[in-house]
């Protein structure tokens, strides 16, 4: 089986298709998130593909390959395996097609976000009706596929990620930093989003057709948070299953998580932009109103002492900074403004996209 080379570049627009699927894409527009609540419950035969995003995993990538192949290897599931070899110098895409997948390989290392997109949208060429991403790493059991994607088999959710924390009993054994850390990005989600979710950081999830093809990710560096938010503003069902998972990996060192400050700064950088693309008016006005509050105060102390003394001196201060602040923080509300009337410009391109991607890839 041949290894497919991907080149450095990514269409993220609508390429060549022509006027006429812009326009008949534009008018269902309003209708592109209208998935919310239905059924996508799929049939016997259920095509599965597994994306293996790798880099450098010769010592485990065969034990994996084997171990989901193992896993769906009987009816209903009818699964192919995609390893995304993202610029790895050992024998990770050899020992990946000896062991029955299929390899894309990227030509350089363009991050674990971009692997996963290319498998994404192999996995949607060839027909997919459920889409598995797991670690190359062996940090998570192949055999727990079925129990995973059983949500979306029975047209529960859209969208299942393993849990390691929602069950007490299951929670793995991880130095405490990371403990920590994988406990405040769920909160930062989950307070982004106002659902509780529990652990919205594990490489082990799994996505209907339906939720592969609204999924747009921009994050190259890592996925995981941006995933929630991205099909939480859609309106995708989402499901954590509890899962025992193993907390360290059996050979070397996580290139992601590596350095936790790293990869801390990284994995917020991405909450932020997601964040402030779509709820600007909560992610400017809380900055707004920090601004706001103290120059109204200032102002307002300014002028009690008019009052009462007669004269502005020697608080004059008072009134430069007051009115300062009070026009930074009507500047950044105003752009809080301006940004949801980006929010929609940008919600109804991603609506353009996904029926453009529905007619691509079916």
């Amino acid at each position: 089986m041949p290894i497919v080379m991907h080149g450095l570049t990514e269409a993220k627009g609508f390429g060549h298709h022509g006027l006429l699927a812009c326009l008949v894409a534009a008018a269902c527009v309003y209708g592109a998130f209208a998935a919310h609540g239905q059924s996508n419950e799929v049939s016997m035969n259920t095509r599965v593909a597994v994306v293996i995003p790798a880099l450098n995993e010769a010592a485990t990538i065969q034990k994996v390959v084997s171990g989901c192949l193992a896993a769906l290897g009987e009816p209903p599931y009818n699964a192919m395996v995609i390893v995304v070899d993202d610029g790895s110098s050992d024998d990770t895409a050899l020992r990946g097609q000896e062991s029955g997948a299929q390899v894309i390989g990227h030509r350089t290392n363009l991050g674990v976000g971009r692997a996963l997109r290319t498998g994404l949208d192999h996995a949607l060429a060839s027909g997919a009706d459920i889409i598995v991403n797991i670690d190359a790493d062996g940090q998570f059991n192949p055999g727990d596929i079925p129990a995973l994607i059983a949500p979306l088999v029975d047209g529960q959710a859209d969208f299942a990620s393993a849990s390691r924390f929602k069950d007490p009993a299951l929670v793995p054994q991880m130095p405490w930093v990371k403990l920590l850390g994988n406990h405040l990005m769920s909160r930062i989600v989950s307070a982004i989003v106002g659902h509780k979710f529990y652990d919205v950081s594990c490489g082990f999830r799994a996505y209907n057709r339906e939720a592969a093809l609204r999924l747009n990710l921009w994050g190259e560096y890592t996925y995981t948070q941006e995933s929630f938010l991205d099909l939480c503003i859609k309106g995708m069902r989402i499901k954590e299953v509890p899962l025992r998972i193993r907390g360290e990996r059996e050979h070397g060192k996580s290139r992601v998580a590596s350095n936790l400050f790293k990869y801390a700064f990284k994995t917020l950088k991405i909450i932020l932009h997601t964040y402030r693309a779509f709820w600007p008016m909560h992610f400017f006005g809380w900055l707004s109103l920090f601004l706001l509050m103290p120059g109204v105060l200032l102002v307002g102390f300014l002028l009690t002492h008019r009052l009462i003394t007669g004269s502005f001196s020697p608080h004059i201060w008072a009134g430069f900074a007051g009115g300062g602040l009070f026009a930074f923080g009507s500047i950044i509300l105003v752009t809080g403004l301006l940004g949801e009337t980006v929010k929609r410009i940008r919600l109804n391109q991603e609506s353009l996209l996904y029926y453009e991607r529905k007619r691509q890839y079916e």
